[in-house]
């Protein structure tokens, strides 16, 4: 009884086989590359500009803050109404203001105008580029990716620790005296 079962099952079989479309070479080279799945990608943000063409940014590090306005421009950066040379004396600093433009490829096409307040002059740079890195996400968007992966648009929050009462600074304690 075993045997008439697999016979009419191995009929029933090759006429299912018969039945089906003949499989192709792309189909089954399909079924045998492992499935990955393609995120989504990611939606552009809206672009930001004011009624001059400027776009608005506000960057901040340490005790410092920093208004940054940016429009398509020669490159000249201005910083409290003086020339990014002679607010920024030292050449670190004002490479440190260059970053998000030279990670996005867009050295000297832009014109920044910054106010800062508070802070020394390393902060104010750090405040600076965090601002021009916010204004130049929004007024070119496609460009977010590639300034959020060189790490410009997070605010990097390392501030100075409170001094503590009982304490000659923050951590250091009193010269200890034996007599």
């Amino acid at each position: 009884m075993a045997d008439t079962d697999t016979v009419s099952s191995l009929a029933d079989l090759a006429n299912l086989t018969a039945a089906a479309p003949a499989a192709t070479d792309d189909s089954s080279a399909a079924v045998d590359a492992p499935f990955v799945p393609s995120a989504p990608p990611a939606p552009l943000r809206d672009r930001e500009v004011d009624a001059q063409g400027r776009s608005y940014a506000t960057g901040r590090r340490k005790d410092a803050v920093a208004r940054v306005w940016i429009k398509p421009g020669s490159g000249k950066i201005t910083v409290n109404g003086r020339d990014q040379e002679v607010y920024f004396a030292r050449p670190t600093l004002r490479l440190v203001i260059n970053q998000p433009f030279d990670v996005a490829d867009r050295s000297g096409q832009y014109d920044v105008i910054a106010t800062v307040k508070g802070g020394g002059l390393s902060g104010q740079a750090g405040a600076v580029k965090h601002g021009i890195a916010q204004a130049l996400t929004k007024f070119e968007p496609a460009l977010r990716s590639a300034v959020k992966a060189a790490g410009f648009l997070t605010r990097d929050p390392r501030v100075v620790e409170r001094k503590k009462y009982g304490r000659a600074k923050a951590r250091r304690s009193f010269q200890f005296s034996k007599r």
